[in-house]
C-alpha cells in the first residue's frame, strides 16, 4: 500500500513575502542610484549601485520565471561572480582609502573644462 503524498501548495514566486522582500530591496536601491546621481557623487558609487540594481533585478526576473528550479548549476558561477565583484569593492575602498590619507585635506571636486583653461 503506497502512502499519499501531501498535496504541497506551490504559490507563485510573485505572492510570496520573499518577492516583496527582494522587489522592495529593488525599489530602496534605485531609490539610492538616483539620489547619487542628482546628488553628483563619485562614478564608482553610481557604477556599484547600477551593478547591484542589474543583479536585484535579473534575480527577480530568474525567480519569477521559476528558472531556479531549473537551472541547478547556475547558482555556483554566480556565487564566484559574487565573490569577484566583492573583492573589486574591497580592492575600491583600498585604493581610495589611499588616495584620502595622501590628500586628506583636499575636499572631492571635480575638474571642470574651465580650471584646466586657466592653469594655462
Amino acid at each position: 500500500m503506497e502512502t499519499p503524498r501531501p498535496v504541497v501548495s506551490r504559490r507563485p514566486f510573485c505572492c510570496t513575502l520573499k518577492c516583496f522582500v527582494k522587489f522592495l530591496r529593488l525599489v530602496v536601491t534605485v531609490t539610492s542610484m538616483i539620489f547619487f546621481i542628482v546628488g553628483q557623487a563619485p562614478e564608482p558609487y553610481i557604477v556599484i549601485t547600477g551593478f547591484e540594481v542589474t543583479v536585484i533585478f535579473c534575480f527577480l526576473v530568474l525567480y519569477t520565471c521559476g528558472l531556479d528550479k531549473i537551472m541547478r548549476s547556475f547558482f555556483w558561477p554566480l556565487l564566484v561572480f559574487g565573490f569577484l565583484t566583492v573583492t573589486c569593492t574591497i580592492a575600491d575602498c583600498a585604493l581610495m582609502c589611499q588616495k584620502l590619507r595622501f590628500r586628506p585635506r583636499q575636499p572631492y571636486q571635480k575638474k571642470s573644462t574651465n580650471d584646466i583653461d586657466d592653469r594655462e
